[in-house]
């Protein structure tokens, strides 16, 4: 962070008086995430190499507290509204130079921390209406392929994450932020992002990717930060990254520091996020917390568990409620989008698997959050059980996951 002269010291403590003043409390299975089919882009060259577009102006401290404040008062409450799809126009992107590091109050963190779940998600969550499973059900639809179609069009109806990854230029990353960003705002709801990029990403398995150092990954991460800036958004943060440093430690020496550096950036950008902390099957809840701990956790909204699995809601409850405790009470969040029918066995398009509960924002007294569709239904978790690469459209298994779904 900048250095701040006295008066812009007295800003910050100012701000933050006012938004509290206002009640703003603003082995086993591998929890593997595929990114966003590389075919929805017509570029696929690494971030790290692509010419940089413009950030947003960095802010001053009063101005990010007043916008993380201003942020809970947008929108309407309810269930979430699709918008009209031609929203989702940005305008083209110019290039500058350089991103410059958004610079915001160390004491946002603490407003992420304790806004009620209702304000932090204020408006519902948001429905894309040219999302990954809506794009698919317009192809199949064209083919002729009507079932897969159908199926494709029942997932599209819910709030489904955006995946920000190496498959996107800058330049493309910022129209997909801006466009989704601006969408969302225009219905008054929340868009919740994963970012996906880390060195050495899955292993070098189906997911295979990511930044090709640590400082490529934190410039790419300023950038998502200076985009989501100012804006009411939630995000996961790298999918398997802690996780897995138990699969391949020599891949992933010093990880902790990196994502502490990312999430640092986020939350000085005011932005709400939840590290990856894997699922009930894989890292025991000490060791996992000891690994959130030295991420930063204590510096983002909580962790995130389920990512791209299928244990159930109350496996995956039973396991966060420790982590959390051993995290000093970070909250957190369950991905049910393929949790339906429970554990089947193998990570990978797993048989079997049905659909699980939709999205939803809890309002309980426990450190739940929500309950999210962070992995893309339907998307292939890589060349296995008859998929095609992983974050392609898997017609005939999103088949099956809508005919298995959860029910009530």
């Amino acid at each position: 962070m900048t250095h701040m002269t006295p008066t812009t010291r007295a800003a910050v403590v100012l701000g933050v008086a006012v938004a509290l003043t206002a009640g703003l409390a603003v082995a086993p299975a591998r929890a593997h995430a595929a990114p966003v089919d590389p075919s929805s882009t017509s570029v696929t060259a690494s971030p790290t190499t692509a010419s940089s577009p413009p950030a947003r102006s960095s802010k001053s401290a009063e101005r990010a507290i007043a916008a993380f404040t201003s942020r809970g008062e947008r929108g309407s409450t309810g269930a979430p509204v699709s918008p009209d799809p031609a929203s989702t126009s940005v305008p083209s992107v110019p290039s500058v130079p350089s991103v410059p590091t958004v610079t915001t109050p160390a004491a946002v963190s603490q407003t992420i921390r304790t806004t009620p779940t209702t304000t932090l998600f204020r408006g519902g969550l948001y429905v894309d209406p040219a999302g990954e499973a809506a794009r698919a059900a317009t192809t199949l639809t064209s083919e002729g392929r009507t079932a897969e179609a159908a199926a494709a069009r029942t997932i599209s109806k819910q709030p489904v994450a955006t995946w920000l990854g190496s498959w996107l230029t800058d330049a493309q990353l910022v129209k997909k932020i801006d466009g989704t960003v601006a969408a969302a705002e225009k219905v008054g709801a929340t868009p919740l992002f994963v970012t996906y990029n880390i060195p050495n990403r899955d292993c070098g398995s189906h997911s295979a990717g990511g930044s090709a150092d640590n400082a490529a990954y934190l410039r790419w991460n300023s950038l998502v930060a200076s985009r989501l800036a100012g804006h009411r958004v939630v995000v996961v943060v790298e999918p398997d990254a802690l996780t897995l440093i138990s699969n391949c430690p020599e891949q992933t020496s010093g990880r902790e520091a990196t994502i502490a550096s990312a999430v640092a950036t986020l939350a000085d950008a005011g932005v709400p996020a939840y590290l990856d902390a894997g699922n009930s099957n894989w890292v025991p809840p000490q060791t996992m917390a000891a690994r959130l701990k030295a991420a930063g956790v204590d510096r983002a909204r909580g962790f995130a568990t389920n990512v791209s699995n299928y244990y159930p809601v109350e496996s995956e409850r039973a396991y966060a409620e420790k982590v959390s405790q051993a995290t000093g009470g970070a909250r957190y969040v369950i991905d049910t989008s393929r949790n339906g029918r429970g554990w089947k066995g193998t990570w990978c398009n797993a048989p079997g698997a049905g659909l699980g509960v939709v999205p939803s924002v809890q309002t309980g007294t426990t450190k739940l959050d929500a309950l999210l569709w962070i992995k893309t239904p339907g998307a292939s978790d890589g060349e296995c059980n008859g998929g095609p690469a992983a974050g392609k459209w898997h017609a005939s298994y999103a088949v099956q996951l809508v005919a298995n779904r959860a029910t009530g």
